[in-house]
């Protein structure tokens, strides 16, 4: 059996350029590379109206359970202004000890890392009680709306079982091995929009004033203590994130006024119980001030926690005995896409430090890659002994 350097594999998957939803060919890419390691693939495209296609990859090796599945996403966000980088963002360098590349960080080095442990454990594991699966999507960092969700609902429907799942997010902040994610809090975007009646400034009395109306209410909003954390979550938050009046004179008392907000929301609630308390906000002050308004929601994930077992105490011991950390099991951070595998299978969340995802630069540690493939590798040794 081959075995497959991390290192190598991880510039070759960054020099692809898949900025969501663009495969660019490295589906293709990756399936063949499994398939010499046995599996069996299917790239596994999604559409739906008012969203691009996008391309998914479910591998498996092995027929019997128990079936521990790695998952990730291949997609990466725009580069910027390629001129503010030091390198290509496409061309991967290596400088200072460190892989420079768009996605070396989030997340194509863990999955390089993922995939070079697994040749090493067959190579020295030619029979294993077991499956090992992958799950990968290039829809993680755009819309999600046809990855890994739609990917989670086709295996339910193939009634394909998965016992444990490894997301390999970039979750440790400073270090490798200070973070394992057990769960993350739930997102809820709401785009609101007021209307009111326009008129000249001189004259407030024949207008109603869409614009002051709308501060009223983002004010209330900002207000709303939702609560003070849990054990195991931080504390719910609202944040304004545009507030747009296209009004194009000075002296006109404007009809409109628009705001979109984003609330991060733990297991105490709901996107429901959320929206009904808000709902309950517009309703009153929009009767106060005879103006109407138009709500639209879009909930990108509930909150969600993973009761650790005995496989994330398993897998907490590895990392520690390798990084001589021992990880937190923690719930900080955006959503990921455990939230829609948690309907299938228990799960966790480790793979690099995240200090450079997104940024211009992005770059992994060449000694943090290499461990985080020893760390996978002993996961696997583990699992199926």
């Amino acid at each position: 059996m081959q075995k497959i350097n991390e290192l190598q594999l991880a510039k070759e998957l960054i020099r692809f350029p898949t900025i969501t939803p663009v495969d660019a060919g490295v589906m293709k890419f990756l399936e063949k590379k499994l398939k010499k390691l046995g599996f069996k693939t299917k790239i596994i495209e999604f559409k739906e109206k008012g969203f691009k296609s996008v391309k998914n990859l479910y591998a498996r090796l092995g027929t019997k359970g128990p079936n521990l599945c790695y998952a990730g996403h291949l997609d990466v966000v725009p580069p910027g202004n390629i001129k503010d980088w030091t390198i290509n963002p496409f061309r991967p360098s290596v400088k200072k000890g460190h892989l420079i590349g768009r996605g070396a960080n989030d997340m194509k080095s863990s999955i390089a890392a993922f995939v070079s442990a697994v040749s090493i454990f067959l190579s020295q594991n030619k029979k294993f009680n077991g499956s090992i699966s992958l799950l990968i999507t290039g829809d993680e960092e755009g819309d999600a709306v046809n990855g890994t969700k739609k990917v989670v609902e086709y295996l339910k429907r193939k009634k394909e079982k998965i016992n444990f799942c490894l997301v390999g997010e970039p979750t440790n902040p400073n270090k490798l091995g200070e973070m394992i994610k057990i769960g993350r809090r739930g997102s809820l975007t709401g785009k609101l929009t007021i209307f009111g009646l326009q008129g000249h400034v001189a004259y407030p009395h024949r207008a109603n004033n869409s614009s002051t109306i709308i501060v009223k209410i983002l004010k209330e909003l900002k207000d709303i203590k939702f609560d003070k954390g849990t054990k195991d979550f931080q504390p719910s938050n609202l944040e304004v994130t545009k507030i747009n009046i296209n009004n194009t004179a000075d002296n006109i008392i404007p009809a409109i006024a628009e705001a979109t907000f984003n609330i991060r929301f733990n297991n105490k609630h709901s996107s429901n119980s959320i929206k009904k308390r808000l709902n309950k906000i517009f309703v009153r002050i929009n009767k106060k001030y005879k103006s109407k308004f138009k709500i639209d929601y879009r909930v990108s994930g509930e909150a969600f926690l993973t009761k650790p077992n005995k496989t994330t105490y398993m897998i907490q011991n590895i990392i520690k005995k390798i990084t001589k950390i021992k990880p937190k099991l923690s719930t900080t951070g955006g959503t990921s896409d455990l939230r829609f595998i948690k309907a299938i299978s228990p799960g966790l969340e480790f793979g690099l430090v995240g200090k450079t995802m997104h940024k211009v630069d992005e770059a992994v540690s060449l000694k943090d890659l290499k461990n985080l493939k020893k760390i996978y590798q002993n996961i696997l040794q583990n699992y199926f002994k």
